[in-house]
């Protein structure tokens, strides 16, 4: 039997795996042109970055430009939840200085603003739900400590099946109690995983806080991670704010469509959160912010002058010129697959990141983010052939929000994923709720037919053609 981790083989098993994923990849190569031949929309969008419309939905809306006269005309993007522009939403419950995730979340999931009382009582409902199931955290994640906190989401998630006495039922009433314990439980999973993490694998000491019913997501965040248990009101305002704009993004990003594709199978509440995770953790999705932390560790060293444009410019040209950092030609966190003119997202996140970063002394730092933000365009508009324009997305604020509030880099897409679970609750009900059929697009074979040879007259030759 050959064993798939080829850093543990023998030299034979080695060998033999390296030729195997050369098979692998010969076999599965398809023709770019044949995508243009059979007018493909690759990655489901038009080749003017439209996505292709497959569903209707009540709860996000992504608006990034306007149809005249059959022309697209980019506009500064707007992001709505459940109709409410965003920047509305979080200017709404800043002027009362109060926390809102508990009150988006509330929103996202029944289509309204709560009351006073009603959002009291909701509150106390998710701090109910904060604590984990007996011996869960022991059994589950530090008897089993992993180097990536979203596979210790995504496995703890599928475990917490085996708790739940009604695991299959997808009744409305029993999915929505399953999301609602679900959106107050990741904090908990995701920090004590991290803690795990450290201790077993960094050799840090061990620091476990239970969560309190009475704080929000973003307080009990800060006070299960900090030894000392504790953060400045700003702190978790901001972070109370992050959580906010990456709670929702319409049905059409990846971990959102994964949702509805998931659960138009029929499957379990968990199995489909696990699915929504897998998505989450890739770099194309929820793990960028964590790329711009690094790039601009790199940027940090590299250039010596923070307020010299050519200096910057000349770095950012290399970047994409695959001469610098992950030789990728990307510059990370700008550009986005919607928006061009503006991220919304970004734009609130960029005002109160300027007042943490006074209060922490680093202001220098984040003027260079900014300097950053504004010359990137130019440099990816004199490079490179584009349809519509590029500006920063939340990613290139947020890893440095989360940098600044001490946070390790090893959260930074679980953080996503506690804010985003909101919005897969949602759409996951908003698909159960509508019965729709089983997602099954299309796709055509181009493989050429073949007649079947015994195995003794197979050649290598015939294997390789």
């Amino acid at each position: 039997m050959i064993k798939l981790n080829i850093n543990k083989s023998n030299g034979h098993e080695s060998e033999l795996l390296k030729n195997l994923a050369v098979l692998c990849e010969t076999s599965s190569y398809v023709d770019p042109e044949l995508f243009t031949k059979y007018e493909v929309k690759r990655g489901l969008r038009d080749l003017d970055g439209r996505g292709v419309l497959v569903g209707l939905t009540e709860i996000g809306e992504v608006h990034s430009y306007v149809i005249d006269e059959n022309e697209i005309i980019p506009v500064p993007g707007r992001l709505s939840y459940r109709g409410i522009d965003v920047a509305d939403i979080t200017s709404g419950y800043l002027k009362d200085e109060r926390f809102g995730f508990e009150e988006t979340t509330y929103l996202l999931l029944f289509g309204k603003l709560p009351t006073r009382e009603e959002l009291a009582e909701f509150e106390e409902l998710l701090g109910h739900y904060r604590k984990l199931p007996d011996n869960f955290a022991n059994d589950m994640i530090f008897k089993a400590p992993s180097k990536d906190i979203m596979n210790v989401l995504a496995r703890s998630v599928l475990a917490l099946y085996s708790f739940d006495d009604h695991a299959d039922d997808t009744s409305i009433p029993n999915v929505l109690r399953q999301c609602i314990s679900l959106i107050a439980s990741f904090p908990t999973i995701a920090v004590y995983g991290y803690q795990a993490y450290a201790h077993y694998h960094g050799n840090n000491s061990l620091y476990i806080h239970s969560p309190k019913p009475n704080l929000t997501t973003a307080e009990n965040i800060l006070y299960m991670l900090r030894p000392d248990k504790k953060y400045t009101k700003l702190e978790a305002t901001l972070l109370d704010l992050a959580l906010i704009l990456h709670a929702e993004h319409g049905g059409g990003n990846n971990s959102s469509f994964t949702t509805h594709l998931v659960t138009s199978s029929g499957t379990d509440t968990y199995s489909v959160m696990a699915a929504a995770l897998g998505s989450l953790k890739g770099p194309k999705h929820g793990g960028a912010n964590v790329k711009v932390v690094h790039m601009f560790k790199e940027m940090k060293q590299v250039v010596k002058d923070w307020t010299n444009d050519e200096e910057i410019e000349n770095y950012l040209m290399k970047l994409l010129n695959k001469e610098a950092f992950d030789k990728a030609g990307l510059i990370y966190g700008i550009g986005h697959a919607v928006y061009s003119v503006s991220d919304p997202r970004a734009i609130i996140l960029k005002q109160y990141a300027a007042q943490l970063a006074r209060e922490k002394g680093i202001e220098a730092e984040y003027n260079f983010y900014t300097k950053v933000e504004e010359l990137a365009p130019k440099v990816i508009g004199d490079v490179r052939k584009m349809y519509k324009g590029v500006s920063a997305n939340v990613d290139f604020y947020s890893g440095f929000v989360y940098s600044m509030l001490d946070l390790p880099l090893e959260l930074y897409t679980p953080i996503f994923a506690i804010a985003r679970i909101t919005g897969w609750s949602a759409h996951r009900i908003e698909e159960l709720v509508n019965k729709g059929k089983i997602i099954r697009p299309a796709y055509k074979s181009v493989a050429k037919r073949k007649e079947y040879t015994p195995l003794d007259e197979r050649s290598l030759i015939e294997d390789n053609e």
